[in-house]
């Protein structure tokens, strides 16, 4: 007798039935097509690797996010992957070592060890890399793919956030503060917890300029009339006003493409701050509680493969953007054949197959018909000859 162990799934796994199962793989092409139209290869990393190639580079939320096992076979602890980026920049910079831009794209699974704030574990990550190009250019790419991306799963209202962790990275070099600090400020940012910032400010740094500097970088966020405010505040740190130009080139270019996108400037973002080393940007739409695609610049992991590459690209859900939208795959047609085994029959059905129809034949002993099979169409023997006509 069946018990509820023997169907029921761990906490945050789905699986998924033909309709979405359809949607998403319709997705999953088109994006795919995409890409490729740009100019981006294909590539299918394994989705379980040792551990030490796996997490390379990146930082501790990923690792924590990786669910372990033991290789029967060595011995050894291995992952399954809880992101795809790492493993595309070590094959651009282990497997392809290319010297000019490398374009690479792709989609697959990926499983987390604790859920997202959707509940689920189990994603389906598809995105972009570009490795071997470090100017704004790049960024920009990216971020108009990503917004297509949207726009093809049928995302409205998108409002951009755009952010820079060099700004606050060229601060920090400045202010001498030991690595268990720094990162306990980078925490009290991400929760935009001011009072918390003063404390920690009056405590540790004791530049006065620069703790002020520190202390509003917090509120400089919102629409572009900040970066006019942040260059006047940060006209003493080189590096950090460059920083302020690249998001003011890459916000006008992308405004160019996407007039109707909203862009908000935040920068403190400091998201995946021990990974990304320029740029971040993430996109929103009001129907959801958080970002539905993000993505950055990320250019020292492939040295940790041997060989450094400046790199940006973006990621999304195809699952999440389905169920967002309610994306749904073009209607298909489909024919019906009766169950007979007349040769003619099944060089009928052969054609069409082959001409890209669909054809469901009945079983012997089927009793459900064309209607019940949800055909629109079937095939009849008119006078000697199957013929098809519309039900």
């Amino acid at each position: 007798m069946a018990t509820a162990d023997q169907w029921l799934l761990p906490d945050g796994i789905e699986e998924l039935y033909p309709k979405q199962a359809t949607a998403i793989e319709a997705l999953r092409r088109e994006l795919l097509d995409l890409y490729q139209s740009w100019g981006y290869d294909l590539v299918l990393p394994p989705l379980l690797e040792y551990l030490e190639s796996l997490n390379t580079g990146m930082g501790n939320d990923f690792k924590l996010q990786t669910l372990k096992v033991t290789d029967q076979l060595s011995g050894r602890q291995m992952g399954l992957r809880a992101d795809i980026t790492p493993q595309v920049a070590r094959i651009d910079a282990h497997g392809l070592k290319n010297e000019g831009p490398t374009r690479l794209c792709y989609a697959g699974s990926v499983l987390h060890a604790k859920p997202n704030l959707s509940g689920s574990r189990s994603l389906i990550q598809v995105g972009v890399e570009l490795f071997g190009h470090a100017n704004t250019d790049s960024d920009t790419e990216v971020i108009e793919l990503m917004l297509r991306t949207l726009r093809a799963a049928g995302c409205t209202s998108i409002t951009l956030d755009l952010g820079h962790v060099g700004i606050c990275q060229s601060l920090l070099e400045k202010s001498e503060l030991p690595e268990e600090q720094i990162s306990r400020l980078f925490d009290i940012y991400q929760r935009k917890a001011t009072v918390e910032l003063d404390d920690f400010l009056g405590a540790h740094v004791h530049n006065q300029e620069l703790g002020n500097i520190l202390q509003r970088l917090p509120k400089l966020s919102g629409s572009a009339e900040c970066l006019e405010e942040a260059r006047q505040l940060l006209s003493v740190y080189p590096e950090a006003i460059t920083a302020v130009n690249e998001l003011e080139v890459i916000a006008q270019q992308t405004k160019a493409a996407f007039p109707e996108i909203n862009i908000y400037y935040d920068l403190s973002e400091l998201r995946g701050y021990r990974y990304h080393t320029g740029v971040v940007f993430a996109a929103y739409t009001p129907s959801h509680g958080q970002a539905i695609a993000k993505g950055g610049r990320y250019d020292d992991v492939g040295e940790k493969f041997g060989r450094s590459r400046p790199a940006t690209g973006f990621s999304t859900d195809i699952k999440t953007l389905v169920n967002l939208t309610q994306y749904r795959a073009n209607p298909v047609s489909k024919i019906f054949a009766p169950s007979d085994t007349d040769p003619t029959l099944r060089d009928k059905i052969n054609s069409l197959r082959s001409d890209g129809e669909v054809v469901i034949k009945s079983l012997l002993g089927q009793k459900e018909g064309a209607n019940e099979c949800g055909c629109n169409r079937q095939l009849v023997n008119r006078n000697g000859q199957w013929v098809l006509e519309e039900l």
